[in-house]
């Protein structure tokens, strides 16, 4: 019996990655996440949406974009381009990951539910041309984007742990006010959708239906919820020093407000002043950082020894008969 090793086993049994270089393959994913999210709204801000008005080739007859498409076309197929750089880096995880001895079961499947959340991403960002920037598969793709994110930073964050049951480290309130801030900080993202999906940046320079509410009633929905982001975080980050917790958790939570009171400055003057796209970019960029402090403030609240040197490494089921 010849024991076949499939290409993944094949290269853990070659090469063991040090601990630093898989934690840089996650937080490469993590980079490049907030890069997509991003340049997809640059995209959006320069009314590029449908400068390649075809998927997955730019136009009918061509792959790559054409000379006639202009600069819309040259920046909508450079962001389709820059999917490929982040799938290399999610492929990169996912082989450090795997090569990692002993083998990391778990860290493996969250490389894997980061490319399908990046193939899922793909297609939607294909219905949502061949819908003509329709308002709901945009949002659909943007929330997309941010499950992804949500996803690298989890795996970012276990690259720095064991792999033993999660052990809390505050008082268990505290962990449910945490998880309060976490489903907020997500609802607040979700009417961002709909103030993107009412508003003036529709995509594309030609007429794109939007969603049926006025925008600017959209936009007090949203800031409302914003505040009530602020409060709890602002309540964490007091009540993280009444439990006397662990000095990087409430680094964490200042680190969540001085985010969130950028963001909140952001938004307000971009309302002000006629949301000039400039600021709508960086609305977003902050709407990434903001989501990404979240994440680690909840992820600091509880903690998973490494194991101690000598547990044998995992059966490994690559290995098999033929």
């Amino acid at each position: 019996m010849v024991r076949v090793l499939n290409p993944l086993a094949s290269i853990a049994r070659r090469w063991t990655p040090s601990p630093r270089t898989l934690r840089r393959a996650a937080l490469s994913v993590v980079v490049m996440s907030v890069v997509i999210i991003v340049t997809g709204g640059t995209v959006r801000l320069t009314g590029s949406g449908l400068g390649c008005d075809t998927w997955p080739k730019c136009t009918d007859d061509s792959l790559f974009a054409t000379p006639e498409q202009g600069i819309h076309g040259a920046i909508e197929f450079g962001n389709r381009m820059l999917t490929y750089v982040l799938s290399a880096a999610v492929g990169w995880t996912i082989v450090a990951a795997r090569s990692t001895k002993p083998w990391r079961r778990g860290l493996t499947r969250l490389g894997w539910l980061q490319f399908w959340v990046v193939m899922l991403n793909a297609v939607l960002g294909g219905i949502t041309v061949w819908m003509d920037l329709n308002p709901w598969t945009v949002a659909g793709h943007f929330l997309a984007a941010n499950g992804l994110l949500t996803v690298a930073v989890i795996t970012w964050q276990r690259t720095r742990e064991g792999d033993a049951a999660p052990r809390p480290r505050v008082p268990g309130p505290v962990r449910k006010l945490s998880w309060a801030i976490v489903g907020v900080s997500a609802l607040l993202m979700v009417l961002g959708t709909g103030v993107t999906g009412s508003g003036k940046h529709a995509g594309d320079s030609s007429e794109v239906p939007r969603m049926p509410w006025d925008w600017t009633v959209a936009a007090h929905v949203h800031a409302i919820s914003a505040w009530v982001v602020c409060a709890l975080a602002l309540a964490m980050w007091l009540v993280l020093r009444v439990v006397d917790a662990p000095d990087d958790t409430r680094a964490r939570a200042r680190d969540l407000l001085i985010v969130l009171l950028a963001q909140g400055g952001i938004g307000y003057l971009q309302y002000f002043t006629g949301v000039p796209e400039l600021l709508v970019g960086a609305h977003m960029l902050g709407s990434s950082l903001m989501w990404i402090a979240v994440l680690r403030l909840a992820l600091s609240l509880r903690e998973r020894p490494v194991s101690s040197p000598g547990v044998p490494a995992q059966t490994d089921p690559a290995l098999v008969t033929a």
